[in-house]
């Protein structure tokens, strides 16, 4: 199963931070630090994101978004001139 960050699932939903943050009472600057860095949400805010974007909580990639984007990008080796 393939996994989402919180941004990508709010995107494919068509909110913006705002109306985000209107939905679950935050400021869209809240939602934006969850965004970037998940590993510390709350568990209620997090299940409120989730039923919000319609997606499964499984789906979703908790933790920072740079280490997911990170594990994505294919591995580039040094190579030694000889």
């Amino acid at each position: 199963m393939f996994q989402l960050t919180l941004r990508a699932a709010r995107v494919n939903r068509g909110f913006s931070l705002k109306e985000v943050a209107s939905h679950v009472g935050k400021c869209p600057e809240t939602i934006g630090k969850y965004e970037n860095d998940s590993t510390a949400i709350p568990r209620g805010l997090f299940l409120e994101l989730v039923r919000l974007y319609g997606v499964p909580e499984e789906m979703i990639f908790c933790g920072k978004e740079s280490v997911f984007t990170g594990l994505s990008k294919p591995s580039r080796k040094k190579s030694k001139a000889s």
